[in-house]
C-alpha cells in the first residue's frame, strides 16, 4: 500500500520508553544452583546473568517537525481517519470522525512516550488521526498541532485542559461562591498565554444589587476585556451569551458551583448536563462535572464544559513576566527608577505611584503581588531541589 507523502521530510528520532513490566530473563537462581553442586556445563547456555530486560528502552522512530518545533509521528495516513477528541479519560478517548460517528479510542504507546513531559498525551478538543480497529474501536496514531489552548501547572508538568478553542469564558459568581478577582486575573493570563480571547462572565447577578458589581464590571471593561452579567433565574444576559458563543469554539472554566453547566443547559436545553448545588456549610461548589467534554451547540459552534478549578497555577510564567500581562501597568513602567523594578518594594516605582493615585486598581495590584510572591516561592523551591 502506497504511503502518503507529507511536504516535510521525516527524520529519525531516538525516544526512551518506560521499562516494560515483563518477566525476568533469568528464570533460575544461577548462584544458588552452582553452590548446590550443579555442574556449570549442564546449565542452559541461553540463560543470561544480566538483569536487563528483553527489550531496549530506546527506540528509533520517524517523525516530522511542525512550525512550532513539535514532533509529529510519520504514519500511513491512508489507513487513518481524521477526528476530534470529545473527551479523554486516562488512555480512553471518545473521538468523533468526520462522518459524525463516534469511536472509543486508545492512545498509541509511542505517542504517549513523546508526550511524557505533559500530563496528558491527548486532551479534549485535539484533532487527531486514528486507525479504526473494528466496530466503534480505534487507535489514535497522531495528534495534530494544537492552536488555542487553556492550560495550568500540575505536579510541575503542563496540564492542557482543552485545545483548539477560540475563546475562554471565565465564569465567576456575584455570590455563592464569593467572587474572586484574583482567579479571574489568573485565567486572563492563561488565556493570553494560550493565544485565545477571554470573556468574563459574572453569573448569579440576581443574588445581589447590580450596583455592587459596577466597579468590577467597569474596571475590566476599561481594560478592554469583554464582560457579561448573567442570571438563569431572570434570564439576564442569556441571549447575549448565546450570540457570543454562536459559531465559535468556547471553553467554560471557573470554580465549582459557579453555574457553568447550568448556563450551557440554558442556552442549549437539548444538551441537558447534570448540575449541582453550592454547599451551604462551606459556600463552595461541589464537583458535578468530572471530565472535560466537548459539546456541539444546535445553533452552531462548540462549548467545552470543564470540572471546577479552585486554584489555577500558571504554566510557563516566571515572576519577571507577570507584569507584562497586566496591561494597565505598561504606561507607568517607564517611570520606574530601576530598570529591573519588580513593583513590589522598590522606591521610585512608577506602578506603585499609579496605584496610590488610583490610576491602577488596588484590587488588580494586590492580585499581581500575590502572583509574584507565589511564583518567587516556587522558583526558590525549584532551585533548592
Amino acid at each position: 500500500m502506497a504511503r502518503k507523502k507529507s511536504d516535510k521530510k521525516g527524520r529519525k528520532v531516538r525516544v526512551e520508553f518506560r521499562k516494560n513490566r515483563g518477566k525476568k530473563n533469568r528464570k533460575r537462581d544461577f548462584t544458588r544452583e552452582l553452590n548446590a553442586g550443579e555442574n556449570i556445563d549442564d546449565l542452559k547456555v541461553s540463560e543470561r546473568v544480566s538483569g536487563k530486560s528483553d527489550q531496549s528502552r530506546y527506540r528509533t522512530i520517524i517523525a516530522e517537525t511542525d512550525d512550532e518545533g513539535e514532533l509529529l509521528l510519520d504514519i500511513d495516513e491512508s489507513e487513518c481517519l481524521h477526528g476530534r477528541v470529545l473527551s479523554a479519560i486516562g488512555l480512553n478517548c471518545t473521538v468523533e470522525g468526520e462522518d459524525g460517528k463516534q469511536y472509543l479510542c486508545t492512545v498509541r504507546r509511542v505517542l504517549r512516550t513523546l508526550s511524557r513531559d505533559a500530563r496528558n498525551a491527548v486532551v479534549a478538543g485535539d484533532r487527531v488521526l486514528f486507525r479504526p480497529e473494528g466496530g466503534d474501536q480505534g487507535m489514535i496514531e497522531r495528534v495534530e498541532t494544537r492552536k488555542g489552548v487553556l492550560s495550568r501547572t500540575s505536579n510541575n508538568r503542563e496540564h492542557i485542559i482543552v485545545s483548539n478553542i477560540d475563546q475562554v469564558l471565565i465564569v465567576v459568581t456575584a455570590d455563592q461562591p464569593a467572587l474572586k478577582t484574583n482567579l479571574i486575573d489568573r485565567f486572563l493570563i492563561s488565556a493570553e498565554k494560550g493565544e485565545t480571547e477571554a470573556i468574563i462572565c459574572i453569573n448569579k447577578v440576581d443574588l445581589i444589587d447590580p450596583v455592587q458589581l459596577q466597579p468590577i464590571l467597569g474596571m475590566y471593561a476599561q481594560l478592554g476585556y469583554r464582560v457579561i452579567a448573567t442570571s438563569i433565574v431572570d434570564r439576564t444576559g442569556i441571549d447575549e451569551l448565546r450570540k457570543l458563543l454562536k459559531g465559535t469554539q468556547t471553553v467554560l472554566t471557573g470554580q465549582s458551583g459557579v453555574g457553568k453547566s447550568s448556563l450551557i443547559n440554558e442556552i442549549a436545553p437539548s444538551i441537558d448536563l447534570e448540575t449541582g448545588e453550592v454547599s451551604q456549610l462551606h459556600m463552595k461548589g461541589k464537583h458535578t462535572t468530572r471530565t472535560t467534554q466537548l459539546l456541539q451547540l444546535d445553533f452552531g459552534g462548540w462549548v467545552v464544559d470543564t470540572p471546577g478549578i479552585r486554584q489555577l497555577e500558571l504554566w510557563d510564567v516566571i515572576p519577571e513576566e507577570i507584569e507584562g500581562f497586566f496591561i494597565e501597568f505598561r504606561p507607568y513602567v517607564t517611570f520606574c527608577k530601576f530598570p529591573n523594578c519588580s513593583h513590589t518594594h522598590e522606591t521610585g516605582c512608577g506602578v506603585k505611584a499609579a496605584v496610590e493615585n488610583r490610576a491602577i486598581s488596588e484590587m488588580r495590584y494586590e492580585s499581581y503581588l500575590r502572583m509574584v510572591d507565589e511564583d518567587f516561592v516556587k522558583a526558590d523551591s525549584a532551585e533548592k531541589r
